[in-house]
């Protein structure tokens, strides 16, 4: 296929829908966890979801950006953007992700000068413009917005930029699914592997996997055939009694993953001992740092960052979404107090979150209604 309307195909997903339900075992209940929030708002807006038998059931896991990032992180972001002289720059979806008591948007309300970029590169022009300020870039995302930051930074310190820095809050997938995993209230059976990460890391990182674990794996791109053919892959892999990482995704993701890429990432960055995660607590070796070499560009040595950890509000439940542990709808504020005008939660805010993916796409059933 080459064009994108033939992974839309309705009669594809259909033939693919049957071959799913010929695969399951009657009166087995399955449960597969789709790691990427891009997958989620995929499956959901495109109605994936209703072609599956009624024992698959699909749970969602930490891999939205936005959302892992803790409460006490967005502060220290906020606490910059205050910061006489700063432009504080990020990406779009930052903006309204709540903290302790206020947004980067409320802060922007307030006076201070922050700035949406759609590139670590954008932030990097703006520090040029205005050689007087100090222009701080909030860097956040898996190993797929990784590399840019990185070769940013490599610019940045080519053309002595002195006036740029960046909060690095780049997280790795490896670590919070081996959490998972380890957990020993969430039993799954398979995963949809995220593809972005993919892109940049390749399929060796995931093999711990089925080897010491031994739950199948299926690398998916994002359209409704891709997650359908996915499924399957996982579905078969258990009728098999096999646990492998499968590659859905060949036609943009490369085995050994964008080698360019991780070179330029292991010149940039340094491993965290550890990093807090919403709803999962401190996982070690879980997050990215600028390595020493880049000292002089790391906004958390140059400003004084509170660094201060900050829980949840009780009445969200988005740590319980992001483990897979409950559906979205099951939040006592789900939809009610809590929505995308007026969020309570980084799920219910951000483009990637499970909470806005069932709010945007009205899946507020707690159980499916079979027509």
């Amino acid at each position: 296929m080459k064009f994108i309307d033939e992974f839309r195909d309705a009669e594809l997903g259909r033939a693919l829908a049957v071959e799913i339900l010929a695969t399951v075992e009657p009166g087995r209940h399955y449960k597969i966890m789709e790691v990427c929030g891009g997958h989620t708002h995929a499956i959901y807006k495109y109605g994936v979801d209703d072609l599956l038998p009624p024992n698959v059931e699909l749970v969602h896991g930490p891999g939205c950006p936005v959302c892992v990032i803790p409460m006490g992180r967005v502060d220290d972001g906020i606490s910059l953007a205050h910061q006489p002289g700063v432009i504080f720059t990020c990406f779009g979806d930052m903006l309204r992700v709540p903290g302790s008591s206020q947004t980067l948007l409320d802060a922007k309300a307030q006076g201070a000068d922050v700035r949406v970029v759609y590139s670590p590169l954008d932030a990097l022009r703006i520090a040029k413009q205005h050689p007087e300020r100090q222009v701080v870039f909030f860097a956040i995302g898996f190993e797929t917005t990784a590399p840019s930051t990185a070769l940013t930074l490599r610019r940045a310190k080519a053309e002595n930029v002195q006036n740029f820095s960046v909060i690095c809050s780049h997280v790795t997938i490896v670590p919070p699914l081996r959490a998972l995993l380890e957990s020993p209230d969430l039993r799954l059976d398979g995963f949809i592997g995220p593809g972005h990460v993919a892109t940049v890391i390749g399929l060796r990182p995931f093999q711990f996997m089925p080897d010491e674990y031994g739950k199948p794996v299926a690398i998916s791109g994002f359209e409704p055939l891709d997650l359908l053919q996915s499924m399957l892959m996982v579905l078969r892999q258990i009728a098999d009694g096999r646990a492998e990482v499968e590659n859905q995704y060949a036609r943009v993701v490369p085995a050994q993953g964008n080698p360019r890429a991780l070179e330029v990432m292991d010149e940039v960055f340094a491993v965290r001992p550890e990093f807090e995660w919403r709803g999962l607590g401190f996982i070690p070796k879980s997050a990215l740092r600028l390595s020493d070499n880049y000292a002089e560009w790391d906004a958390e040595l140059r400003f004084a960052v509170p660094g201060v950890r900050v829980a949840d509000p009780q009445a969200c439940q988005c740590g319980e979404v992001l483990k897979g542990a409950i559906k979205p709808w099951e939040c006592k504020v789900f939809g009610t107090a809590c929505t995308p005008e007026r969020p309570i939660g980084a799920c219910m805010v951000s483009p990637e979150g499970a909470c806005a993916a069932y709010y945007n796409y009205g899946r507020f059933a707690r159980e499916r209604e079979v027509v």
